[in-house]
């Protein structure tokens, strides 16, 4: 460009410039206002399309993802002895949960959480691997956990940085007296439904009822708020049962050192208050600790006092002399032949252990002689036996209604020979349960009146029905107080201070292929005080090993150790006057 061409273009014309220069918005404005417009009415659009058109869909499809039904925990029952005492009790407990497709993602923390929960670490890979393959997002890693355990998986997760576990409140029972309660009470199990015991017979009333609740919970399943209660919670019922929870621990107590003391293979002892049929203590042996983890055997959860049966043996001469009593066949006093120790029967023999010689009505019942109490039964028809034996109770369950209680054996008399008239006498060819025994000899103890026994605590006596005459009842109870004297078969089963009747029994264990040489049950029943009996015990130890087998040696020492505490208990008034009261008995001092 020369010089000149500079100049001329330089002395151009100011408004020139600017014209040259301005920039155009108009269109530009146009478009952009019209992208802005579109891009408004499709938002808009957008949002009128999800909040009204698909309202409900979104709805629930966000339920669907954060909007849930939780239950909300119940309490089961408390069962409680008849002085308000907790036997089983519900306690809230942690629940660990995990959503196993999260979980599975990390197989470092695995070792750790498994250690945590005390199970094997390949047990619960597979259970976590399992249900991930199967698409769950919900899983229990363990159920009612101690405390300890619920701390140490929070520790794992906080160490982790885990996410998809959580933990609900559950409740777990819990059983105080242990053992010592454990075939009465039973248990429950992991969904807290009764299995054995009073747990499973009065489920439906100590079952509870959880509530439920709507929530919305984020994506760990942690809720966020909570919606509204659907259904409240409903506590299981509250039962109160007969049993004295003291008289149960030393019952226990004394049959578990009886059972060890003579090495035998088990045993049971049931307590009845005479007044009110109520049962105040029914242990047995072996038993299990309810509160451990079920590796007990069927042997220990069962309760022997209900579902194990014996030939009750020479514990049914009483009610033999009472029918004999009640139709005028003998008097206290009439005199037996026994001699010379043995009776034929038919092709068979009943003997006694010596021969007794001449014996009256009451020396019978306290030396237990075979020979004089079929001589007694055979002066009475094969039904009379049959029916009074049906009255006591034998051949039928009890009222008490525990689940697997068993009815026991009573062969109807149509079928009874000679020889099976008078071995039913004194007391084989029949079968009885613990519980049977001693409901029949509260009725002795009642004057001859029958009482439906019960496992609950009553508030009113039951009428009951007559089954002897109350003077054919006290007569017996003379007799059988003379078993206890120092001329029976029972002295140790004497308490200072009070009288004391009863009858021990001792029979051969029958098994399948008949009668065992050297294994018998041995069994003792005892009331006291005699004046007016309040309380009937029967003790059985099953298959003793030591040298001593019978229910007088026995059986009888546990009655001695275990009675004196139910009378004090009770207030229960010394009725011995030749004996005065030694408050350092044997049950006191626990020899």
């Amino acid at each position: 460009m020369t010089r000149a061409d500079f100049q001329r273009t330089s002395h151009a014309r100011p408004t020139d410039r600017a014209t040259a220069r301005a920039p155009r918005f108009t269109r530009r404005r146009l478009v952009v206002g019209l992208l802005l417009l579109t891009a408004f009415a499709s938002v808009t659009a957008s949002a009128f399309y999800r909040q009204v058109v698909e309202t409900d869909f979104l709805k629930n499809q966000g339920a669907k993802r954060f909007l849930r039904d939780r239950e909300i925990p119940a309490r089961r029952g408390v069962i409680m002895d008849r002085h308000n005492e907790p036997l089983a009790m519900s306690t809230a407990v942690s629940t660990i949960w995990a959503d196993p497709q999260l979980l599975i993602e990390r197989p470092d923390a695995l070792a750790s959480l498994a250690r945590a929960l005390e199970e094997p670490q390949a047990e619960v890979a597979a259970r976590i691997r399992d249900d991930a393959e199967k698409g769950r997002r919900y899983m229990y890693l363990k159920r009612r956990v101690e405390p300890y355990c619920a701390r140490a998986v929070e520790d794992v997760v906080e160490t982790y940085r885990l996410g998809g576990i959580g933990m609900e409140t559950e409740y777990r029972r819990f059983y105080p007296g242990g053992e010592i309660f454990a075939q009465l009470i039973g248990f429950t199990g992991i969904d807290d439904q009764g299995q054995e015991g009073i747990e499973l017979m009065r489920n439906d009333e100590l079952q509870a009822t959880p509530g439920k609740r709507r929530v919305i919970q984020d994506g760990h399943r942690r809720i966020v708020e909570e919606v509204e209660q659907l259904r409240a919670p409903a506590h299981g019922e509250d039962i109160v049962l007969s049993v004295d929870q003291r008289l149960q621990f030393l019952a226990y107590r004394e049959l578990k050192r009886a059972v060890e003391t003579h090495r035998a293979v088990g045993g049971s002892a049931v307590l009845l208050d005479v007044r009110t049929g109520e049962i105040l203590a029914l242990v047995n042996q072996p038993s299990f600790n309810p509160n451990q983890p079920r590796r007990e055997s069927a042997e220990q959860r069962r309760n022997r006092a209900l579902t194990d049966v014996l030939e009750p043996g020479s514990t049914i001469k009483p009610f033999v002399v009472a029918a004999a009593l009640e139709r005028g066949v003998v008097h206290p006093h009439t005199r037996i032949d026994t001699d010379p120790g043995f009776l034929r029967v038919g092709r068979n023999r009943v003997r006694d252990y010596r021969n007794l010689g001449q014996l009256d009505t009451t020396s019978i019942i306290a030396k237990s002689s075979n020979v004089g109490i079929v001589k007694i039964a055979q002066q009475m028809d094969q039904s009379v036996l049959w029916h009074l034996y049906r009255r006591i109770g034998f051949g039928s369950k009890t009222e008490a209604g525990f689940p697997g209680e068993r009815t026991g054996f009573l062969p109807h008399y149509d079928g009874w020979s000679d020889f099976e008239h008078a071995t039913l006498a004194f007391g084989y060819g029949l079968n009885v349960t613990t519980l049977q025994l001693a409901q029949a000899y509260a009725i002795l103890a009642a004057d001859g009146i029958s009482r439906p026994i019960t496992l609950f605590r009553r508030d009113r006596v039951p009428e009951g029905e007559r089954v002897f005459a109350a003077e054919t009842a006290k007569s017996v109870r003379l007799m059988l107080e003379a078993v206890v004297s120092q001329d029976g078969t029972a002295r140790r089963a004497a308490i200072p201070g009070y009288r004391v009747a009863g009858k021990t029994g001792t029979a051969k264990k029958a098994t399948p292929q008949g009668y065992v040489d050297g294994k018998y049950q041995s069994v003792f029943v005892g009331m006291a005080p005699v004046s007016q009996p309040r309380f009937v015990m029967v003790v059985m130890i099953d298959e003793p090993g030591g040298e001593d087998y019978y229910g007088g040696l026995v059986a009888a020492p546990t009655f001695a150790n275990v009675m004196p505490a139910a009378l004090r208990l009770y207030s229960i008034p010394p009725d011995d006057p030749k004996h005065p009261l030694i408050l350092t008995s044997s049950a006191e001092t626990g020899r």
